[in-house]
């Protein structure tokens, strides 16, 4: 696997901190950081998501693709699977995250509640290299609801 990630420099009259990452498979991710008052030479004009924020949400794609893809191979009926991420990050450099909690909503046919309990408890124990990675510094919970189809 292989990205680069490269400055977009000085847009209008000051420089930003714009970031364009363009990742081995061929595709673009814009990141930038947040607007600073006091310098605003380091800071950036908020026109895409601020890299931490990429880590995690990179996180949540990694885990919900676990568990749809545990639970379809289980010949399960799911419909649809979502994750909510909420985390707390350190208050000094280097700002880790401490904290995650992964909350899942999952739809579906006749899945037993079970079947979902241990697709996430696989994700994160075993398949998911982003949470499990993330776990060496933060506290990584996890809650689900399963909603039944129509």
């Amino acid at each position: 696997m292989e990205c680069t990630v490269s400055w977009t420099g000085a847009t209008g009259a000051r420089s930003g901190m714009g970031f364009m990452a363009e990742t081995g498979s061929g595709h673009v991710l814009h990141m930038d950081g947040a607007p600073d008052a006091a310098k605003p030479e380091n800071g950036g004009q908020n026109l895409a998501p601020r890299p931490m924020e990429t880590v995690l949400a990179g996180t949540g794609g990694c885990t919900a693709y676990d568990v749809v893809l545990i639970l379809k191979r289980g010949r399960h009926d799911v419909q649809a699977c979502s994750v909510r991420l909420t985390s707390e990050r350190a208050a000094a450099d280097p700002k880790v995250f401490t904290k995650i909690h992964m909350h899942f909503t999952v739809k579906g046919k006749g899945i037993p509640s079970d079947a979902v309990a241990r697709a996430i408890a696989l994700s994160h124990e075993k398949y998911c290299s982003a949470s499990i990675m993330l776990g060496k510094t933060a506290d990584i919970s996890t809650s689900f609801d399963l909603i039944e189809a129509a």
